[in-house]
């Protein structure tokens, strides 16, 4: 039998299973290549946690890494139900809780290595975490892409820890989150079929809707971001949040330092502010997650499903 140890968190609504023990040896280097590593040889231990009868397709892992420098706090890995990820806004603020909760860190500015890059996160002392994020951009602006028929929509190529396409929408309200699912598969599908790509052809696999906030919370905006995986956020999404301020800054409708407030599908908040940096925005989101549970999960030996059930049951 193998043993994981592991901490469930929720920040905003979506949840975060933070590993402290039982992820396989990934070898010494950037995050990046064990992240490359974890999708390689390791991904049983992806499976196993993220895989019903573990887990589900909307919960994120982290995995805990001793970092590349002693002044970093820790390396982290993010994964979901289709892979690695380069980065998880959501999530990092789960680790800082969960490594908060076992006396792992204190109160303070602490650094974490990611396979998108450094970035640092400050656990306040009324438990809220902000993070800031790896630099954040706009690739194009105003792109226009079919959809079946004759219907088109327009929107954004940014960057903010992962690749998105920013669309505003008239309303969020009204449509069910599979409907919303929905629509974002066709334009994720669409993007691939005309060949809107990231830098360096890199796929564009989160999607982002915008719509008016439901006030109230006070906040600027609502938004519905589907994952890879096609599972929604049901929080506001930290990289989601980033790349938005990206676009905002490039139009010159938010200044440096001043505050937005994103609302997710559920009603969940993170603020968010941003500076300049040399090539885009250094962003800023804060949060707050909530411990849920403390587990140590079994892979049994005898156990047929032992490394989850597979798409389609098998």
């Amino acid at each position: 039998m193998q043993k994981i140890a592991a901490i469930d968190t929720h920040t905003g609504g979506e949840p975060t299973r933070v590993v402290f023990a039982g992820c396989p040896d990934l070898g010494g280097g950037p995050m990046r290549e064990r992240a490359d590593r974890l999708q390689g040889r390791g991904d049983w231990f992806r499976q196993a946690l993220i895989r019903e009868p573990r887990g589900c397709d909307w919960i994120v892992g982290a995995a805990l890494q001793t970092p590349t420098s002693t002044e970093s706090t820790a390396g982290v890995i993010f994964f979901n139900n289709a892979g690695c990820l380069g980065m998880c806004g959501h999530g990092l603020i789960g680790v800082v809780e969960a490594m908060a909760y076992r006396a792992l860190i204190a109160q303070g500015t602490h650094r974490f290595e990611t396979p998108a890059g450094m970035v640092t996160a400050t656990l306040h002392d009324n438990r809220d975490v902000s993070f800031e994020n790896v630099e954040s951009y706009r690739l194009h602006k105003d792109v226009e892409v079919q959809l079946a028929g004759d219907e088109s929509i327009t929107g954004d190529v940014a960057y903010g820890g992962n690749w998105f396409f920013l669309a505003a929408v008239e309303s969020l309200a009204g449509a069910s989150t599979d409907e919303l699912s929905g629509r974002c598969r066709a334009i994720r599908e669409a993007l691939g079929a005309q060949h809107v790509c990231g830098a360096n052809g890199a796929e564009i696999d989160h999607i982002e809707l915008f719509a008016p906030p439901t006030n109230n919370n006070r906040a600027e905006s609502r938004n519905f971001v589907l994952c890879p995986g096609g599972q929604y956020d049901r929080s506001p999404c930290g990289t989601g949040t980033s790349a938005k301020l990206a676009c905002l800054a490039a139009d010159g409708r938010l200044a440096p330092g001043a505050r937005w407030r994103q609302e997710s599908i559920v009603g969940s908040v993170f603020e968010a502010t941003y500076a300049l940096s040399p090539n885009g925005v250094a962003p800023t989101i804060t949060g707050r997650a909530f411990v849920t549970g403390e587990v140590t999960f079994i892979l049994d030996d005898d156990d047929p499903f032992r490394f989850g059930i597979a798409a389609g049951g098998r």
